[in-house]
């Protein structure tokens, strides 16, 4: 790989990072309103490391709910994790999988770890990007967790200053390469018409599952230029 290529992937490591940083202390902020002290709101960023389950979580705290009856509804939005694991464990090989190694490669699969994964060209590449990418959200994610938390109500509603916008701009962003051909742009589409279909009628996170198996079914069909060149 060359040193060009790391270049560009560390860049955009560090841009999705830096929204990740922006968005951990608007988690922060929420988790502490929620009744969540800054040590236990730390403790979650830690060892949950999963944006929308941990929103989940303190989202049912907040509203009063028992800490037992936020448990099922984080776990749902972070069931879509175990489909990443299809194209890391390929991509990461065994050497990633093995031992001790194994809790800190599942430890950083989530939505940015892995798109920046499969949207690069090249096994080194995609393993750097997959990393690099791991590392530096972690890193910034808990920081930025840790600040809001200390700052508490001076950030105020995270609708206050868009801080609600970025997640989904950020999915934009990631989004965006992979329209480039036909087969991408189905399978968004696909996705996008089951989800919303679906938004109305069941619970927050079913939508997001019962859209995966497009991509997934997607990913085992036959590619004509694999084809061809076969």
């Amino acid at each position: 790989m060359s040193d060009e290529s790391r270049s560009a992937i560390r860049r955009d490591a560090a841009g999705i990072a830096a929204y990740a940083a922006a968005f951990g202390a608007s988690f922060g902020a929420v988790s502490v309103a929620s009744g969540l002290t800054v040590w236990q709101t730390m403790v979650l960023s830690l060892v949950m490391f999963s944006g929308a389950s941990q929103f989940a979580l303190v989202g049912v705290i907040g509203a009063g709910g028992a800490g037992l009856a936020a448990v099922p509804t984080a776990l749902l939005l972070g069931v879509r994790n175990a489909f990443y694991g299809v194209p890391l464990t390929r991509i990461l090989g065994r050497r990633s999988l093995a031992g001790p190694r194994r809790l800190a490669t599942a430890h950083l699969v989530i939505d940015e770890t892995t798109a920046m994964a499969v949207g690069r060209d090249g096994r080194a590449a995609q393993r750097y990007a997959f990393w690099i990418t791991g590392v530096l959200l972690f890193l910034l994610w808990n920081a930025g967790s840790l600040v809001g938390a200390v700052g508490g109500s001076a950030i105020g509603e995270p609708e206050t200053l868009g801080l609600d916008a970025m997640i989904p701009a950020a999915f934009l962003a990631l989004l965006w390469p992979r329209l480039r051909s036909a087969e991408g742009r189905w399978v968004a589409a696909g996705g996008a018409l089951v989800a919303t279909a679906l938004i109305p009628l069941v619970p927050a996170g079913v939508p997001v599952l019962a859209a995966a198996p497009i991509a997934v079914v997607a990913g085992l069909l036959p590619r004509r230029g694999q084809e061809a060149a076969r």
